[in-house]
């Protein structure tokens, strides 16, 4: 890999893994554009932990209130400050960690193709844009019970689907359940945290039980980046939030379903 390759696709992940545009399929589609060779699990490493360490820094002060209150909240068996939040981020990661043990070799083997990107891509980004439509939605996160939890953390599962979009199915799920626009998308940041935590580690499990050779140059290139552009992303997804709603990710998703659809389909 050389360092142009690294620093796009580091680049890349960071700018879409948290904007509801599947940073999965930029990066299945990315080297079949260009016809690069497939970047490499150790890569993969890299710009998923760059992600992880800038949603962590970012809401700092939301981790570490959560999570002593989640702790102090088992300790005391009784629910303190935000130790129900706690538990729902608990709840919402269970459906996508099954479905990921369940089916992570049909994901990785059968659905990554060109036609099944395409439809996601175009389906949930246009359920996105219905679902910022609806009137009424005022449920902040102090509102939220287990159910909801479970719901978007359902809906997370299904965005192991190449195309469909962590980010873009949680913060659609919750806008369906009636949260406001900012509660939705910072419980899917939030959310976002003990997956990719899960999915770093399956892949350092992976480099490490395997003859993996990692090029550390690759490596750091592409976590710094993604650590950057990633931190950079949630700022002014969150800023320009209310201003612009979700429908700029909607028109572009149509347009990427468009160009995937003249360029790889027909």
């Amino acid at each position: 890999m050389d360092v142009f390759q690294a620093l796009f696709l580091g680049l890349l992940q960071g700018l879409t893994e948290f904007l509801p545009i599947s940073s999965s399929a930029h990066l299945i589609l990315t080297p079949v554009f260009f016809g690069w060779d497939d970047q490499g699990v150790g890569f993969d490493l890299s710009v998923h932990f760059g992600t992880l360490l800038a949603v962590v820094l970012y809401f700092r002060e939301d981790v570490f209130g959560i999570a002593r209150d989640g702790l102090i909240s088992v300790t005391r068996r009784k629910i303190v400050g935000q130790g129900a939040l706690a538990w729902y981020l608990v709840i919402g990661t269970i459906p996508a960690g099954l479905a990921g043990l369940a089916l992570l070799d049909m994901i990785d083997n059968e659905l990554r193709a060109v036609e099944v990107i395409f439809f996601t891509t175009l389906v949930f980004g246009l359920l996105l844009g219905v679902a910022d439509w609806l009137p009424s939605r005022q449920r902040t996160l102090d509102k939220l019970n287990w159910k909801d939890a479970l719901l978007v953390g359902i809906a997370q599962a299904m965005a192991l689907v190449p195309g469909t979009s962590r980010s873009g199915v949680t913060i659609t799920a919750g806008l369906f359940l009636g949260m406001t626009r900012e509660t939705a998308s910072r419980f899917s940041f939030l959310l976002a945290i003990p997956i990719i935590v899960l999915a770093s580690a399956v892949k350092l499990l992976e480099v490490a039980t395997s003859d993996v050779i990692v090029d550390w140059g690759g490596f750091l290139i592409g976590g710094v980046t993604s650590f950057l552009m990633a931190i950079t992303a949630i700022h002014f997804f969150l800023k320009w939030l209310n201003k612009v709603g979700m429908w700029p990710y909607v028109i572009y998703r149509v347009i990427l379903a468009i160009v995937i659809y003249a360029a790889l389909m027909r």
